[in-house]
């Protein structure tokens, strides 16, 4: 999604893609649709030319194993095993225009048909000048129902809340309220920045125009050191 017109590009449920966060791009600058989902993705993916790769090739000997496992037991949940399976990232350039982008491949062993909050705007992804840009990760049903993404950046917009706070009161507050585990980055036009999770870690990082860089996995959510530039 892009915040300083709020374009935006989605697909999910693409068999094919080699990178769908690509393709989401595609359609983000096609600037005729907003989301493409399942054969029509796939045709739309065809039809522009756009990289995919045989079956075989999304297989892995890990992720084949912990699907298996994941099947023995009935799981689907967000273990210290699967956690992996969310990249997100959110940016403001040197005009100040923010950006945000996130692509999963979905929690394992999730019924056939599932979306999440990745590719839905709002939830899982969000820019906006106004407000700030967010990308989330982690249990995707508590995300779609809290509008997670959009509702941290109407806190900053409507209420004045730095983009740290409205997190918190959304991520710590509303989503762990209803059982929901995960977290979020964000950052605004003005460089302030948030990573913040209600879970045992996030796998996270910043980078700054003058090469300044942080990262961290394990680290309490409440901290100030979640505004670091």
């Amino acid at each position: 999604m892009s915040g300083h017109d709020l374009a935006a590009g989605a697909v999910t449920q693409v068999t094919r893609v080699r990178n769908p966060i690509s393709v989401a791009k595609h359609i983000l600058l096609s600037n005729r649709y907003v989301m493409l989902a399942g054969l029509g993705a796939d045709a739309y993916v065809d039809a522009m030319k756009l990289d995919t790769e045989d079956l075989s090739y999304f297989v892995t000997k890990a992720r084949e194993a912990q699907l298996t496992a994941a099947r023995l037991s009935g799981s689907f949940s967000l273990s210290e095993d699967n956690k992996f399976g969310t990249v997100g990232a959110v940016a403001v350039d040197i005009n100040n225009n923010l950006a945000a982008g996130t692509s999963t491949g979905g929690m394992t062993n999730k019924d056939y048909g599932r979306v999440g909050d990745s590719p839905i705007i709002g939830s899982g992804t969000f820019a906006d000048n106004r407000s700030c840009a967010v990308s989330a990760t982690g249990h995707g049903e508590y995300f779609i129902r809290t509008t997670c993404a959009s509702a941290i950046a109407a806190r900053v917009r409507y209420l004045g809340e730095t983009v740290h706070n409205a997190a918190t009161h959304v991520v710590c507050g509303e989503l762990m309220a209803l059982g929901g585990m995960g977290g979020v980055i964000g950052i605004t036009c003005q460089q302030s920045v948030t990573l913040n999770f209600n879970c045992t870690g996030m796998y996270r990082g910043v980078v700054t125009a003058d090469g300044r860089m942080y990262s961290a996995i394990y680290e309490p959510y409440s901290g100030t050191w979640t505004e670091i530039l």
